[in-house]
């Protein structure tokens, strides 16, 4: 129901917006100024984000007819030339260990103060972006930049809720923000009648009312930049950033970015993305969740490229491998940082012999990347912090590997396309449906980050359940590893049965809402057309 705020003047330039929905902090935020802000991102850039979502779909539609991707001919000489990036700030120089997470007032306290490196304030894969969650957490960042940020947590129990507070500044992680992706709409945000970029709210909120006191302090601003197809999706960005910082009054490339290379086209355009960003960007990373996402759903309709279950689509396998070796290679030659991947891991308590196996799996993961050259990696807990700290210490003395040029890497287009070997167990199935309903129902619920099973899933690691379900049920000729036939019928029983093993709901979160996932992920996985985007038709479901 449209709720537009027509007894608020939001000044000549914010003519025509209208707000769709109330929130107690709006009128903190969406000031006047800021909405005016906001509408001329809007009428500048969002004609050609259009146009590049449209060649987006019609590069799907190439590889849906059998298509693959592959270096560009037409940036050869971009590769080929020798050029570097633009000098690192200092409060990004170290990075050895980041965590990720959502917005909310207690994570962002939680994990600024949690010793790690960096703290990534996640917009995006783990936040459910409900209005009131949107608000909350730029008025969170926004405390937390300004250093007046408290919470207190409700009191059970009849004890009182615990106080958090911030640590002194020089002991905080330095932050950086993720907006949505250029995919994604903010629905309660019209500009002349049409829905703003999540994208450009995101991110031009946060540095619409942070900028200065971030650039006061030489901490940037710093941004993650999420679900990148092509140099020209990096060189938009690119103008966005010029244009903010003119019309903020800010010196040319004090914004800073870092590239998720998180999908399987942009992994043949690493070196482009780069120099389109040439004069802000300070690394890529490694987003290998949404990459092999990516690459189911670029694979969709290609029979040779199905891959196995999620639990063995490991950086191990030569895919994964190969884009890891690159990105570091690529990074290396240009001056940037080499991010790697997530820890997904969460402490496991009661059960001391699973949580050691656990971690034994986040200490291989992460001294297979600091071996390779990475400069940092990520973790989702705080308590894996000490971990990865203690392992990239041990093999990384100075603040980053940029000397490990990995100048013997070779890493051909068939090495980037090459799928996974493996099999589809009956457990490796049921999870799946488990984890997509679970996340979905808790995402609904407008929960953007769960424990399940001692991994913290987000919307990345839901959507390889989602999309491995969906390409499992349209390819001929599968089956599990006990010879069971992998087709609607075996999907079906999985839905039907999850109920009785997910047991009492009241305590899943998102429990109340089991059924409408159910009910989605059924339709979803039975259409004749993979969706793109798990969040796009979910997105219609939340306030």
């Amino acid at each position: 129901m449209s709720a537009v705020l027509e007894s608020r003047d939001f000044g000549s330039e914010g003519m025509g917006v209208e707000l769709l929905a109330r929130h107690p902090e709006a009128g903190q935020l969406l000031t006047p100024a800021a909405i005016a802000f906001l509408a001329g991102l809007h009428r500048r850039f969002d004609a050609a984000r259009q146009a590049l979502l449209k060649a987006r779909r019609e590069r799907q539609a190439f590889f849906d007819a059998g298509g693959l991707p592959d270096f560009r001919t037409d940036t050869a000489a971009i590769r080929a030339a020798e050029w570097r990036v633009a000098p690192l700030p200092a409060a990004l120089l170290d990075r050895r260990v980041e965590i990720t997470g959502p917005t909310d007032p207690k994570m962002v306290i939680n994990a600024l103060n949690s010793g790690a490196s960096c703290y990534m304030a996640d917009f995006e894969d783990s936040t459910a972006p409900t209005w009131t969650n949107l608000l909350a957490g730029q008025r969170a960042l926004r405390d937390a930049v300004a250093g007046t940020l408290e919470f207190t947590a409700p009191a059970s129990n009849g004890s009182p809720g615990k106080h958090y507070a911030l640590l002194p500044y020089a002991q905080q992680a330095v932050l950086l923000v993720r907006p949505r992706g250029w995919h994604l709409d903010e629905k309660h945000v019209l500009v002349d009648g049409e829905r703003m970029s999540a994208s450009l709210f995101d991110l031009g909120l946060f540095a619409f009312h942070n900028s200065d006191v971030l650039a006061a302090k030489d901490r940037g601003p710093y941004f993650y930049l999420p679900k990148l197809q092509s140099m020209e999706e990096a060189q938009l960005w690119d103008e966005v950033l010029a244009h903010i910082e003119t019309a903020l009054k800010l010196p040319t490339g004090q914004l800073k970015v870092t590239v998720l290379i998180e999908t399987l086209p942009a992994a043949f355009e690493m070196d482009e993305i780069l120099h389109a960003l040439r004069g802000r960007i300070v690394g890529l990373n490694c987003g290998r969740w949404d990459y092999v996402f990516s690459y189911i759903k670029t694979f969709r309709a290609h029979r040779d490229k199905v891959l196995p279950e999620r639990a063995q689509v490991t950086m191990t396998q030569p895919f994964l491998r190969a884009y890891s070796e690159l990105l570091i290679q690529t990074c290396h030659r240009r001056g940037a940082h080499a991010m790697g991947g997530m820890a997904a891991q969460i402490p496991i308590s009661g059960d001391e012999a699973a949580n050691e196996a656990a971690l034994a799996k986040v200490r291989a993961d992460k001294l297979r990347e600091v071996t390779a050259g990475h400069d940092g990696t990520w973790v989702a807990h705080p308590a894996l912090i000490p971990l990865a700290r203690e392992i990239f210490d041990a093999r990384m003395p100075g603040p980053n590997q940029h000397g490990v040029r990995r100048e013997e890497v070779i890493v051909t287009r068939g090495d980037l396309l090459k799928p996974s070997l493996g099999t589809i167990s009956r457990a490796g199935f049921e999870n799946n449906v488990e984890v997509c309903v679970r996340y979905l129902a808790a995402w609904l619920d407008g929960n953007g980050c769960v424990p399940i099973h001692w991994l913290m899933e987000d919307a990345a690691t839901a959507e390889i359940a989602r999309t491995q379900l969906w390409q499992w049920m349209h390819t001929d000729g599968l089956h599990l590893d006990d010879g069971s036939e992998v087709d609607l019928a075996l999907f079906e029983r999985a839905l039907i049965n999850l109920p009785s093993r997910l047991g009492d709901r009241t305590r899943l979160p998102g429990g109340s809402r089991i059924n409408e996932a159910i009910g989605m992920l059924d339709r979803l996985t039975h259409a004749d057309t993979l969706e793109e985007f798990l969040t796009l038709p979910a997105y219609a479901r939340l306030d």
